[in-house]
């Protein structure tokens, strides 16, 4: 069953369960995705890595959030 079909018998429920249905939907859209963590921790190390090694400058956090 395609998306379009599952909407069509969603929208035949009882609002009550239609309800449930989109909770949850939402729910699931707001777990964390375990490889994307691991992908922003291994980005943030070399980052970090490479500004101790004075490859890359940090920004002043003044400067970051100074209203332009």
């Amino acid at each position: 069953m395609g998306s379009k079909e599952i909407l069509e018998q969603a929208l035949k429920l009882h609002p009550k369960e239609r309800f449930t249905i989109i909770e949850g939907l939402i729910k699931s859209l707001d777990e964390p995705d375990a490889e994307l963590e691991r992908i922003w921790a291994e980005e943030a190390e070399k980052r970090l890595q490479a500004y101790r090694k004075g490859e890359i400058e940090g920004i002043p956090m003044e400067k970051v959030f100074k209203d332009e």
